[in-house]
This record gives C-alpha cells, structure tokens and sequence, in this order.
C-alpha cells in the first residue's frame, strides 16, 4: 500500500490567494467608510437640501463620530488580538450597513447624531485594528511596505470609481435638466445612491468572508501569551510613540489637501471647476504616492521612505506657506500641490508598516494600533477647527500662507520623530 502524497502548494495558486485577500482587504477598507465620509463629500450640498440640514449641524455629527472613534481605537485594539480580521471585518461591514438602511429613512438630525455615533463604533472599534492587522499578516517580515501601500493606495483608486459611479446613479435618477428637479425626486434618488452604498458595504463583508483565511491567525495561536503586562510593556516603548507622533504630523498633511482648491480658487483666482480639478490632482496622489512608496520602503527601509515623504511634505508646504504664489503661478502651483501630495500620501502608506521595523510583536498589533491612533488621528478632532480659524482671522492669500505654515511645523516635527526612531532602530540592533 503506498503513503498517500500531498501536492505542495504551487506560486500560482499561493500568489492568487494573495492577491484575493489583498483585494478584499482594499474592498472592505473603503466599503466601511462609505456612508460614513464618501458619501457626504460627493453628496454634500444635495444632503444639506434633502435632510434639511446647516453646515454647522451636519458637522455636528461628525463631531458625534469623532468622539465615539476615538473611545474605540482604545476598545477596538484589543478586540483585534482575541478574534480573527475575517470574522470582526465581516460584522463590522453588515453593521455599518444597517446604519446605511436607517439613513434612507432620512431621518431627523438627532437621529442623524446617533447614527453617526453608531458609524463611529462599528467603523473603528469593530474594524479599523482588524483591517491593519490583517495587512500587516499579509506582509510578513519582508513586505510591510507593499502590503500597507497597496492597501492605502488600492483604497484610494476603489473610492474615486465609486464616487464616480454614485455621481452617475444620481445623474442618471434626475431630469436633463438638473436644476428644475424638485425635492421630492432629488430625495428619491438619493434613496437609491444610500441604497447602492449600503448594498456594497454589505457585498464587502461577503468578500472578507470568501477571501480572509479561515483558519486562526498567528496573533490567533498567540493569543494565549496576550496579558495586561503585555500591552504595559508595548505602552512604554518609546518607538510606539514615536509612532504615534509620526501618524499625528503625517495626518495634519493629509487634512490640509481639504484646502487645495480653496487656495486655488482664493489666491490664483480660478473659476471652481479648475480648483476642483486641483483637487483630483491631489486625490490622484494617493495611489501613485502609497504604492509607490510602500514598495521602496521594501527595498530601502520604511524610516529611510518616511524621512524622504516628510521632506516633500516640507518642501510643498513652505513653498504655499510663502506670498511667491500668485495668480501667474498656476503651473508652479500645481507642480508644489503634486509634491507635497506624494510626500502626504506616501506617508498614509508607510506609517503602519514601521511596526515591523520596530519589532512590536505580531500578537499585539492590534492593541499598538489602538494606542496610536488614539494620539494619531487627533488632526480629525482640531485640524477643522484650527484651519477654520485661520483662514477666516486673515482672509485670502494671508489665511492660506498662516495654515501652510502650520503644516510646514507638524513636518518638520515629524522628521524629526522620524530621525529619532531610526536612531532607537539602530541602538536595538547594535545591541
């Protein structure tokens, strides 16, 4: 009787399933965040008319979000080191898209508040560990910097397809001519775009659950060694919070693209359909600047890859921050906002991948992500306000230069903790 012989997994069928579970982490990544911010970006002003809603109360909720996010980073980077990414992504998806079936029922702003509150647990502390943490898996030890820059990057050429996709659905709902539509029937067709958010995020969660291993985790076999004096021990490691500020200069750069089209249209004085576009040049950014960057961080190192980021994002920023742009200088102008994009964008995908640099233990991914981005994602709570008052205390070209020069501060700083990471790196292997 002879032994019964086992076909070894061949590369091909090793790099499809690869390649399957990146897409569906791409997928998911964006997919939860959809109701939540993409929605409103691309919908804003139709929002406002079909809830009947200000500025100030829309933001409001945001603010709700901002709040309940940040409790759940703590909460949520435990929860990814005790149970897998396939199932906590699975049922964060669904449950953000329950959220989505509640606001077709647009419903009034207090409930609004509660949705939002609802987005900002599901999002985050259902969610957002989890997700970094399965990139981090996929990566191994040799390819943190591809698998973050191909997650950031990957998100963001599956968010510009979908918004273009929710702006053709909402066209083609309306009349030929758009503004004689009333509200009843721009109301009836945003209902349809909710519905086709809310349908997708669900199909993510299918995703997750076709491609996402479904046998326990290394940080799952670990999770036995997973103690309170652990995650003590990963809360006193200087490069953690050195991590932390990295993420929090990093994300200042990346709140500031917000002001792109604004500066364009205010100090070059272009019509809004040029300072929109100057907005996708930015938006346009992120994948060419993630992947790219993700994939040199690989070959050179991810502390070498973020000093060269903070640079550009110096670079660009103290070329805005300075009265040289006028309305003469369009091409300059859109030649620095291509820079200092690639250096914010670059950064968005190599801020996780350092973990591995830093030798923070594969089991405790999770609970160092929620640490972090406790600290890390600030910029959501005071950049708003911060440019706000900036640019409305000196209006024009002056308020623009005062909120670039802002930036210019948070790079510098973070070169800086970038500099000093590297130097503990370098004490801990000469060691």
């Amino acid at each position: 009787m002879t032994a019964p012989t086992f076909q070894p997994e061949t590369i091909e069928s090793t790099s499809r399933r690869r390649a399957c579970m990146m897409f569906a982490l791409i997928v998911a990544g964006e997919a939860v965040f959809f109701l939540p911010f993409v929605f409103p970006r691309v919908f804003r002003p139709t929002i406002l008319e079909v809830f009947g809603l200000t500025n100030t109360e829309l933001g409001a909720a945001f603010a709700i979000y901002g709040i309940v996010a940040m409790v759940s980073y703590g909460f949520g980077g435990p929860l990814a080191d005790l149970f897998s990414p396939r199932k906590l992504l699975a049922i964060a998806l669904i449950a953000t898209a329950f959220g989505g079936v509640l606001l077709w029922r647009i419903p009034s702003l207090q409930t609004l508040k509660w949705i939002y509150g609802y987005w900002g647990f599901t999002t985050i502390a259902l969610f957002w560990a989890a997700l970094i943490r399965a990139t981090r898996e996929w990566g191994g030890r040799l390819a943190q910097g591809a698998a973050f820059g191909l997650l950031d990057g990957g998100r963001g050429l599956f968010a510009a397809a979908v918004g273009s996709c929710m702006v053709a659905l909402y066209a083609s709902l309306l009349p030929e001519d758009v503004a004689s539509a009333s509200i009843e029937v721009r109301t009836d067709a945003l209902k349809q775009v909710i519905l086709l958010i809310a349908s997708m995020t669900a199909g993510a969660a299918i995703l997750t659950v076709l491609f996402l291993p479904k046998h326990e985790s290394q940080c799952q076999s670990d999770q036995s060694r997973i103690t309170l004096r652990g995650i003590a021990h990963i809360a006193t490691m200087p490069a953690v919070w050195l991590q932390a500020a990295i993420i929090v200069c990093a994300y200042v750069g990346y709140k500031v693209t917000d002001d792109f089209s604004l500066y364009a249209k205010e100090v070059l004085h272009v019509d809004e359909v040029e300072a929109a576009r100057v907005g996708t040049y930015s938006l346009w950014m992120r994948p060419i600047g993630a992947i790219g960057a993700g994939l040199l961080a690989d070959r050179f190192g991810t502390s070498r890859m973020m000093l060269v980021s903070f640079l550009l994002m110096i670079a660009g920023s103290a070329v805005l921050a300075t009265p040289a742009m006028t309305a003469s200088m369009y091409v300059p102008f859109v030649l620095t906002v291509v820079c200092a994009s690639l250096g914010i964008c670059a950064l968005r995908g190599l801020y996780f991948a350092i973990m591995e640099e830093v030798s923070v233990p594969l089991a405790y991914t999770g609970s160092t992500v929620g640490l972090v981005s406790v600290l890390g994602y600030t910029p959501d709570v005071f950049m708003g306000p911060a440019m706000g008052y900036l640019l409305d205390r000196s209006p024009g070209a002056a308020g623009h230069r005062d909120v670039f020069i802002m930036v210019v501060a948070f790079s510098i700083t973070g070169f800086i903790a970038t500099m000093l990471l590297m130097r503990i790196n370098k004490r801990r292997s000469q060691s």
